[in-house]
């Protein structure tokens, strides 16, 4: 059931699937994948989530861009803004569609996901919905200190009628000791063996910070331990400012400064020589989250020396914001993905420090966790789940419980579990 051709010949049956699984098992490769084999046979799919960055990351847009839902939290709201009836465009959009991904789904709200459904009622859509995500990973955000409601609490999510497919083999790392600690931080259920593991991660830093990436809780943290390291560095200061190309007259530099921030690319990367950095995308040649070290800067390109010594030679890339827009083509009415943004900077950010959220999809050596930063249900194991081998992992000493660190929504954990479940008597998985 985890092959390629078993989810996607579902997907063709047009039943809906849910790909879901801890962090590390492969969830994001084994979507593009799919969405690949979709592309590659001409079919149209809408790559979608949440948040900026997660949509940025899957090289797609928001679901509220996607369904035109402006910024409606809910059905009620959406028809206070006069946005309640689907727009003709908008309508044609979603209906050429014949996929349509929705990635990191623990961070859609029930309210969302029912928003989503209408549209696609509206809209009559025949296609297949893939949705994609761990429940115990981070949660939508809530205005205020309100109650958290999951998509899989909404009666849309029941009418979806998903199969589901949960990934089990972890990749990440091979340490099975390393990876049973993340399955009982994930479920926040800590024996005193678990205990004892975490305790024996608050190591000595090295004298030189350099050597390791610290994970942050807060922008703030990350952008000044940064600074500070960097200052400290002997050399040329090079700067090199994010080129940006705007493809629609009604953008402006709000909507630049917006997008910076969801593709987690700098307005200015600063570097020095022997500067350690991490690459922030995948390519043959290096991986999301891999450490080197700058070697040789030009205008036009940077050498980065990997850990293994190998030298890559790195241009600027492109990453861009898009939409579905349809055009007329040879007398047809086509929907075709459209650019709005450009941005073109080197794959490269400091290695000093990094944000949890910014993290998403990397895996990450020689890691030091910031947990008096910890602030979020299940923050914990999405930070400890970033490291490769927890022989270059180090903790710094908590203001809390381990216990305490660990917590999260428990009607997320009582879903996965009852999903576990059921898979289990059925046979699907081991």
């Amino acid at each position: 059931m985890n092959n390629i051709k078993d989810i996607v010949a579902k997907l063709n049956e047009k039943r809906n699937v849910f790909i879901t699984g801890g962090a590390g098992v492969g969830k994001t490769t084994r979507t593009r994948e799919i969405i690949a084999h979709y592309e590659s046979c001409g079919k149209s799919v809408a790559r979608l989530a949440s948040t900026g960055m997660a949509a940025t990351l899957l090289g797609g847009q928001t679901l509220h861009s996607f369904f035109d839902l402006g910024i409606a939290q809910n059905i009620s709201d959406l028809e206070r803004r006069h946005k309640l009836d689907i727009a003709k465009k908008t309508a044609q959009r979603i209906g050429a569609m014949d996929l349509i991904v929705i990635d990191e789904i623990s961070m859609v709200s029930a309210a969302l996901f029912d928003m989503l459904r209408l549209r696609l009622l509206q809209a009559e859509y025949s296609g297949a919905l893939l949705v994609v995500g761990d429940f115990l990973q981070l949660p939508p955000v809530v205005r205020g200190h309100g109650p958290v409601f999951f998509a899989f609490e909404s009666e849309s999510w029941q009418r979806c009628a998903f199969e589901t497919v949960t990934l089990t083999q972890v990749y990440r790392t091979r340490d099975t000791a390393f990876i049973a600690l993340l399955n009982a931080v994930r479920f926040a259920q800590l024996t005193p063996s678990y205990l004892e593991m975490l305790e024996a991660l608050v190591k000595p830093l090295p004298q030189d910070h350099a050597e390791v990436t610290f994970l942050f809780g807060k922008n703030q943290s990350a952008d000044t331990h940064n600074r500070k390291l960097l200052n400290e560095l002997e050399g040329a200061h090079y700067r090199f400012s994010t080129e940006t190309v705007l493809h629609a007259s009604t953008l402006g530099q709000k909507d630049v400064e917006r997008f910076l921030e969801e593709a987690r690319v700098p307005k200015v990367l600063e570097l020095k020589i022997g500067v350690p950095v991490l690459f922030t995308r995948n390519a043959w040649n290096y991986f999301n989250g891999e450490r080197g070290r700058v070697v040789s800067v030009h205008t036009h390109c940077v050498y980065v020396e990997k850990e293994d010594a190998t030298v890559v030679k790195l241009e600027r890339i492109s990453l861009s914001k898009t939409r579905w827009d349809e055009k007329r083509i040879d007398g047809k009415n086509i929907a075709v993905e459209v650019p709005l943004i450009s941005l073109y900077q080197f794959p490269l950010t400091l290695a000093f420090g990094i944000t949890i959220h910014k993290s998403q999809g990397m895996s990450l050596h020689d890691l030091v966790i910031a947990t008096h930063e910890i602030f979020a249900p299940s923050q914990f194991y999405v930070a400890l789940s970033r490291a490769i081998s927890p022989h270059r992992l180090t903790l710094l000493r908590p203001n809390r419980s381990w216990q305490q660190l660990s917590f999260v929504h428990q009607k997320a954990r009582k879903f996965v579990q009852e999903t576990i479940e059921k898979k289990e008597v059925s046979g699907m998985i081991p």
